[in-house]
Parts: structure tokens; sequence; C-alpha cells
């Protein structure tokens, strides 16, 4: 049975960066924004209360969303339009055995593909094996309690307008 809670290992992500607060994740988000594409799929990994949707609140004010951006933790899914539609959703609630259709999944994933909405999902691993391209980020909470760090990956590969936000040499984000 599958966990859908498991929490990858950070070693299978190539690059990072780091974040000290709650503004500086919003920063991170809005310059992600700078790079998604409606078609996009973004994974969110990590544990309750490291980020994500703080990220995805930078993510959503800088494509322009004039809603507050709150978790979908209880809603399963939340729809926000700007300059992209952001479908954001929170499978944390959700079981393994649980019909992904009877909360519109399919026609998410559909509207996604024909590039009409970007996705973005915390606690995605039902949603997962549904997915071809995406590209996956995994908070982790440093030593400090602000401090987080940011790991990223793509499926197949990070693209390359990615690797600026992440980079070697200064990972600070």
């Amino acid at each position: 049975m599958m966990d859908t809670l498991q929490i990858p290992d950070p070693a299978g992500f190539p690059v990072f960066c780091r974040t000290d607060g709650p503004e500086a994740t919003r920063r991170l988000g809005a310059d992600l924004a700078a790079v998604v594409r409606p078609g996009d799929a973004l994974l969110l990994h990590g544990p309750l209360g490291a980020g994500k949707t703080c990220l995805v609140q930078g993510l959503g004010a800088a494509l322009g969303v004039d809603d507050e951006v709150i978790s979908p933790t209880f809603t399963l899914v939340n729809r926000y339009r700007g300059r992209q539609t952001i479908d954001h959703l929170d499978f944390y609630r959700i079981e393994a055995d649980d019909d992904l259709t009877d909360i519109g999944v399919m026609e998410i994933l559909d509207e996604v593909d024909a590039g009409s909405s970007l996705l973005v999902v915390e606690w995605p691993n039902l949603i997962t094996p549904l997915l071809g391209d995406r590209i996956e980020l995994l908070a982790v909470p440093g030593d400090e309690p602000n401090l987080r760090q940011w790991y990223a990956r793509g499926v197949p590969d990070l693209p390359a307008a990615w690797r600026p936000i992440f980079p070697e040499e200064n990972p600070a984000c």
C-alpha cells in the first residue's frame, strides 16, 4: 500500500537553496512565477509547517492573484485566477484508496495537459503516477526555526530556466 504522506529523500534532488523566514519563502515563490508556465505540474513535498503554502502565496501574488491564497487541506482544491490559472491541491487528508475523480482531479489534469492551468500539489504522492513531466520541490526545515532548504528536481529534467533560482555557488534563494 502506498504511503501517501512519505517525504522523499533530499539526496534525490540535484539542486537546492535556502530561505530564512516566510518573506524569503514568498520571494522564492515569486521567483518561480517567472519560470512556471501554464501546463506545468509543480509538486511540493515537505513536513507540516515547512512553508509549502507560503511558497504558493508568493507564487500567486507574483502571478496577479488577488484572492487570499490559503492551504487547501480541508477544501482539497483551490482555484486561483491571475495571469495564469493556478489549481492548488492538497492530498494530506486523502487516503490511497480514495477516488480522485470525486474531487475533479481528472478534469484538472485535462486542463493542465491543455496548457490552460498551472498545477500545484502539496502532499502529491497520490497524483504523481498520473503525471508525466513535472517539477518537484522539497522543503526541509533547518536548524533554526525559520530556516528552510528547498530542494528541486525535474522529471525528466529540471528546466534550464529554473537553474538560476537554485544557484550552486550561493545557496541563498
